[in-house]
C-alpha cells in the first residue's frame, strides 16, 4: 500500500473541465496534465474535491474523471489522489473501490456533513468503512470545517484513525486553525503521516509549523511562485520566502476582493493555461466578464513581478 514516493510539495486541487452546456469535458484532461507539469511544475493532483465540484457530480461522472486523470497522468504525475467522499456511505465505498481498481495513488474523504451532530467515533467509523474498500491504497482525511461545519479537531481524530484505519496516510488540512494544525504536527512527531495544508494564502505559516506540503486550487496557476517559496524555505532563506508569500498574497487579495470561488477559479485557470475549463455546474453561476477583464489585467502585472 505504500505510495511510489512520499506525497509532499504542491498538490493541485483540479477543476472539472465542462462544456458550455454543463457536461464534463474529458477531452482536455491530457492537456491539463501537461500544463500543470510544464508550466507550473506541479506533479501531484487532488481530483473531484471542492474545487473539482465533486459533490455536484454524479457517481458515474466522478468515475469517468478519476479514470481519465489516472490514465493521462500515468508515468507523468507523481500522485493522483481521488476524493471519494460523499454524503452516502454506499456511494463513497463504491467510489473508493473504483479508485483502487483503476490504480489511483491515494483516496481522500471529506466528512459527511448533512448531519452536523456527527461525533468522532461515528466519523472514524464512516472513514474506516470507506478505506476498507481500497485496502491497498493510501487513505487521506480531507478536513475542511469551513464548508462541512464538522468542527472535530484533527489532533483528536488522529488517535482513532491511526489505530483503526491501516491505510491512513495523512490529512488535507483546509482550515486556518494553526493551533490544531500545530498540535497535529506535534502528535505526528515520528513523521509517519503526511500533513498537507489547504489554505493557499497561508502556506509559509504552515511550513513553519511543519507541513509536508500543500493542496490547493491556486497551485493550478501560481504553482511556479509557490514552488519558489518552497525552495526558499527549504534553503533557510525566510526573507525570500516571505517575499514570494507576500507577492502571492497581493494577487490573491485582489482576486478575493472581486468575489472568489470555483467559478472564478475556473476562469483564472482558463486565462493562464489557455485551456477552456468552462462554467461551473448549477447552482453556481459563471464568473462575470467584469471579473475576467480585471483579473486578466492584474495577471499581466503579476508576470512582471520579480517574485512571481
Amino acid at each position: 500500500m505504500a505510495p511510489k514516493k512520499k506525497l509532499q510539495g504542491l498538490v493541485a486541487a483540479t477543476v472539472t473541465p465542462m462544456t458550455q452546456n454543463g457536461e464534463i469535458n474529458l477531452s482536455v484532461i491530457g492537456q491539463y496534465v501537461d500544463y500543470l507539469i510544464s508550466e507550473q511544475g506541479v506533479k501531484n493532483v487532488f481530483v473531484n474535491g471542492t474545487t473539482g465540484e465533486g459533490l455536484s457530480l454524479s457517481v458515474q461522472e466522478r468515475k469517468w474523471l478519476a479514470e481519465e486523470w489516472v490514465a493521462k497522468g500515468k508515468d507523468k504525475l507523481d500522485h493522483v489522489i481521488i476524493h471519494v467522499g460523499a454524503l452516502s456511505l454506499p456511494e463513497s465505498k463504491e467510489l473508493a473501490k473504483h479508485a483502487a481498481e483503476i490504480g489511483a495513488d491515494g483516496i481522500a474523504v471529506i466528512a459527511p456533513f448533512f448531519f452536523k451532530q456527527v461525533n468522532k467515533d461515528g466519523l472514524v467509523a464512516f472513514l474506516h468503512d470507506v478505506a476498507a474498500e481500497a485496502p491497498d491504497v493510501p487513505f487521506y482525511y480531507y478536513h475542511i470545517p469551513p464548508l462541512t461545519g464538522i468542527e472535530i479537531c484533527v489532533e483528536k481524530l488522529l488517535d482513532g484513525m491511526m489505530e483503526q484505519i491501516p491505510t491512513f496516510q495523512g490529512v488535507k488540512f483546509s482550515c486556518t486553525d494553526l493551533f490544531d494544525f500545530g498540535r497535529s504536527i506535534k502528535k505526528n512527531d515520528q513523521g509517519q503521516l503526511v500533513l498537507l495544508y489547504g489554505v493557499d494564502e497561508q502556506l509559509l505559516s504552515a511550513l513553519a509549523m511543519g507541513a509536508d506540503g500543500a493542496v490547493g486550487s491556486t497551485y493550478n496557476y501560481l504553482g511556479r511562485a509557490n514552488n519558489l517559496l518552497l525552495e526558499a524555505f527549504s534553503n533557510g532563506d525566510i526573507v525570500l520566502a516571505q517575499k514570494y508569500q507576500f507577492s502571492i498574497q497581493d494577487f490573491l487579495s485582489f482576486v478575493f476582493a472581486q468575489g472568489f470561488g470555483v467559478p472564478q477559479t475556473k476562469a483564472v485557470i482558463t486565462l493562464v493555461s489557455g485551456i477552456a475549463m468552462g462554467p461551473p455546474r448549477l447552482p453556481l453561476s459563471r464568473a462575470s466578464e467584469e471579473f475576467i477583464a480585471k483579473v486578466k489585467t492584474r495577471l499581466e502585472s503579476v508576470k512582471n513581478c520579480p517574485y512571481s
